[in-house]
């Protein structure tokens, strides 16, 4: 039987009690991984990590809170000796919090301050208190989730676009920042867009509406479908892993081709 891919590491998933964080967690493990699900649904993110079985743990943690991040690194450094990955994945719209309205003019600066207080402050102090505990290791990696929100404009979700696009330079600051330290960790941005994950449940509603709503998505995705929580797990297993040892500063997006173009449909070619 061949060795797993990352056999012997261990990974903390911050956001992971649902979603592209939970399906990271599961694919990480079933890879090899000791995994540390964290996350501020406590019930959820205990039901993954007994889902996963031994190789996962759960720790709670709110990711805009500094003294939570020292306390879990310090955790798991003392029960694991090491941290080898770590997945930024934590995030919020700032819809479903009912935050109010998320546009440039009538977004309230208490709403724009929370949405980057999670996703931005987050990213932030994970890659710090990463740096210190990967530092000494052989070779460890930090995966930045941002969106492809972060590579465009969103009207109707400003903060939400502005912390996404900071996510994406900061991994590259990361990445350069640990090279110039001679410190052997790898920092990247992964950039979804269009994966089917609890955040678009309020945005595509129940029945009928639900899938005549995912048929208008997927018309203006080149693909035309939407993509799945696995598919963006996949590609955060490969830059965790060895085989993408020589990749650091990169933003992967994994979007269907949707930013490929100008968001025309791909016009199928007929066969003679």
């Amino acid at each position: 039987m061949s060795k797993r891919r990352l056999e012997g590491k261990v990974a903390l998933i911050t956001g992971a009690a649902q979603g592209i964080g939970a399906e990271t967690a599961r694919v990480l493990a079933r890879e090899g991984a000791t995994v540390i699900v964290s996350d501020v649904q406590d019930e959820k993110g205990q039901s993954v990590a007994k889902e996963i079985g031994s190789p996962a743990i759960y720790l709670h943690l709110d990711v805009k809170n500094e003294q939570e991040w020292s306390q879990v690194i310090k955790a798991i450094l003392q029960k694991f000796s090491k941290l080898d990955i770590l997945v930024n994945n934590a995030g919020i719209t700032g819809f479903q919090e009912g935050f109010g309205p998320q546009d440039p003019e009538n977004g309230s600066l208490e709403s724009w301050r929370a949405v980057h207080a999670i996703n931005l402050d987050g990213v932030f102090l994970g890659c710090k208190y990463a740096i210190h505990a990967m530092k000494g290791n052989r070779g460890s990696s930090i995966i930045n989730i941002s969106s492809r929100s972060g590579l465009v404009g969103i009207p109707g979700a400003a903060a939400y676009a502005s912390s996404k696009a900071a996510i994406r330079n900061h991994t590259k600051s990361v990445a350069l920042y640990c090279t110039g330290q001679g410190y052997p960790i790898r920092c990247n941005s992964i950039h979804p867009a269009a994966i089917l994950t609890p955040m678009w449940e309020p945005m595509l509603g129940k029945g009928e509406e639900r899938e005549s709503n995912m048929t208008a998505i997927a018309k203006d995705i080149p693909m035309q479908k939407m993509g799945m929580a696995e598919d963006v797990a996949n590609a955060v297993l490969f830059l965790a892993s060895d085989e993408s040892k020589y990749i650091t500063g990169i933003e992967l997006t994994i979007d269907g081709g949707l930013l490929a173009g100008a968001g025309a449909p791909v016009a199928k070619q007929e066969t003679s």
